[in-house]
């Protein structure tokens, strides 16, 4: 990622290197990144203050921040966002980084899990997303997170703690737990959410 700097030019003239970052996605997803008539990327490009320069024969898109951009941060949500386009998530979805200050956006990757084994990934992910997708509803449902299995990789755009939740989860699904044990823990980390936001609420009011 390269960052705003002044660099001399011939005749003493000065220029301002914007910053930029650089990643790719699959080429199949290029089509959802630009969107109908090019309203997803526009959108993007307006919402955060960046260009995207997409190259759909190879999947490259390099992102520069513009010059009248207030928030230099503005770059990282805008990678985080063509990024979890990129892992299957829906615009829609994609776009809650955007809306909602508090999301992250967290990639668990399967082959650092089971390397090159299809196979295995295969296994796993009928295993996360369940009968007619039931399960991965279930997850979302409960940790109020959007989760995307796509290709060798599983995303989770939530708040800090939801990611964190969905994320134990999954990971007790890719360890071989049983789906009701999975689910019962789900419901018990929602009771204890739910328990520590009302005690949030009630503080003030006992002052």
């Amino acid at each position: 990622m390269k960052f705003y700097q002044l660099k001399n030019v011939i005749g003493g003239l000065r220029t301002v290197v914007r910053a930029n970052t650089f990643l790719k996605i699959p080429k199949e997803r290029i089509g959802v990144l630009i969107g109908p008539e090019g309203k997803t990327k526009k959108d993007i490009e307006k919402k955060l203050s960046v260009k995207l320069e997409i190259d759909s024969g190879t999947g490259g898109v390099t992102i520069t921040l513009n010059e009248n951009a207030e928030d230099p941060s503005l770059l990282f949500k805008a990678k985080d966002v063509v990024t979890a386009i990129g892992r299957g998530f829906s615009p829609e979805h994609a776009f809650r980084l955007i809306r909602d200050e508090d999301a992250v956006l967290d990639i668990i990757d399967l082959r650092r899990i089971f390397g090159k084994s299809e196979s295995d990934i295969r296994r796993v992910k009928g295993r996360i997303i369940g009968m007619e997708g039931k399960t991965r509803r279930i997850i979302e449902e409960l940790t109020e997170t959007n989760i995307s299995v796509y290709g060798h990789t599983v995303g989770i755009i939530g708040d800090i703690e939801q990611v964190q939740i969905a994320r134990e989860a999954i990971q007790m699904l890719i360890k071989g737990s049983q789906h009701s044990t999975v689910y019962r823990f789900l419901h018990r980390k929602r009771r204890e959410l739910k328990k520590r936001m009302l005690e949030l609420w009630e503080k003030p009011l006992n002052k």
